[in-house]
């Protein structure tokens, strides 16, 4: 154990010196003005100051002051935050509030107060190859009903894994991960970035954007080593682990030599962007966005499909990829096909991560007025962009017993890819 004015104390007592200015300086600019309300998915379930940007911010503020102590109440209300970034959308002072969240839930995890990671859960998720065998034998035949029945729910309640065995995810796609295949006659050579949980639930998804490029000549290197972007120990404030979990990727794919990066989990594009390769050559790029602006798009041919599509944009394809407008523009190439969008508001559809595990009863609140906006618009399929609201959304959708499904834009372009 450290002793009181031992180096680790100093480096710890530094380190919350410098997120305790950091966070002083990022609240500084917020006016409080308010228009960050009406966008806040938790402000619109609550309807408390506490729970709208404004509100944690002052948290944030008097915090770091010194002000208010690290009690339970004030940790609550700095979790529940999504971190959709509407706010920062619509923030005329253009406050950094996604840097403050991380930054004041890092200083609460120095203070110890912080909601505990599952360290076993999240160990998991690391591992794609690992999560993928757990999850295909958890959805055979009769082994899903039976872990999810209430006796099995009352046993795994007091480790805290009765959520998560809730909202297991379905396997996409049969299909092996894609590998790099050399193309001498290709226009450009793009790294597909895989993730962690979408390696291992939407396979479906990497083998449409690697039929995709590849129609449109360029060669798709998926370097072998790439892991997580660290979003969620990130979203968590640990900022360190993030930055550790994360290495891997960063260099799997410099090592590569790869210009760009492409992203088909829009919840992992701000990490990626920000903070992974950062400071590198590498140009991270949503799929949607590249594939929409590609000069020679119009050369995927796609079949006809009549039906009636929903089209759920996720609060990170639209506030930090800015892509939302791509995504419609590619499906509405698909002939005979109709799209209808769901309202703006509330655009989270309460998975953001693994926030929907921890604090199920808000989540499933906004899951809930989703899926209920869906319904009212009579589709035959609902299409979104994100693995974790893919994976919400059709949970959702089973434990009602709609027939409806759930699929990613790159899936079914590719489904219709007739090239």
């Amino acid at each position: 154990m450290h002793q009181a004015g031992s180096p680790a104390n100093h480096a710890q007592v530094n380190s919350g010196d410098r997120l305790r200015a950091h966070i002083a300086a990022l609240a500084d600019q917020c006016v409080k003005c308010g228009l960050c309300q009406p966008v806040c998915p938790t402000y619109r379930v609550g309807r408390s100051e506490a729970e709208s940007p404004r509100g944690r911010i002052a948290l944030a503020q008097a915090l770091a002051s010194g002000q208010l102590a690290a009690t339970a109440s004030l940790t609550a209300h700095l979790d529940h935050c999504l971190a959709c970034m509407s706010c920062e959308r619509v923030c005329p002072s253009q406050v950094r509030y996604g840097e403050l969240i991380v930054a004041t839930r890092g200083l609460l995890r120095e203070s110890h107060r912080s909601p505990p990671l599952q360290p076993a859960l999240h160990a998991l998720i690391r591992s794609p190859r690992w999560l993928r065998a757990v999850l295909i034998f958890a959805n055979a035949a009769g082994v899903r009903s039976c872990i999810q029945s209430r006796i099995a729910q009352a046993l795994l309640r007091p480790f805290g894994l009765d959520r998560a065995v809730c909202e297991l995810p379905r396997v996409a796609g049969t299909e092996p991960l894609p590998r790099s295949r050399p193309n001498a006659s290709s226009r450009g050579r793009v790294g597909l970035f895989l993730g962690c949980v979408a390696a291992a639930v939407e396979r479906d998804v990497h083998a449409g954007a690697t039929r995709l490029l590849e129609a449109l000549g360029y060669e798709v290197v998926v370097p072998h080593g790439q892991r997580c972007c660290g979003a969620l120990a990130l979203h968590a404030g640990d900022i360190d682990g993030a930055d550790a979990a994360a290495t891997p990727t960063r260099r799997a794919f410099v090592d590569a030599g790869v210009d760009s990066v492409l992203v088909s989990a829009s919840g992992c594009f701000g990490t990626l962007r920000d903070r992974v390769f950062a400071g590198t050559k590498i140009r991270v790029r949503d799929i949607h966005e590249f594939l929409d602006n590609d000069a020679r798009r119009g050369e995927l041919k796609l079949r006809p499909l009549a039906c009636r599509i929903v089209l759920h944009t996720p609060c990170t394809q639209a506030n930090v990829a800015q892509a939302g407008d791509a995504v419609r523009r590619l499906l509405g190439r698909i002939p005979q096909v109709e799209i209808a969008a769901l309202p703006v508001e509330p655009r989270c559809c309460g998975a953001a991560g693994d926030y929907f595990l921890r604090h199920a009863e808000i989540a499933d609140a906004l899951r809930a007025e989703k899926l209920d906006q869906a319904a009212a618009l009579a589709p035959d399929l609902l299409v979104t962009s994100n693995v974790g609201c893919r994976v919400f959304l059709d949970n959702g959708l089973r434990q009602r017993g709609a027939r409806l499904s759930v699929t990613h834009a790159v899936a079914l372009l590719a489904q219709q890819l007739d090239n």
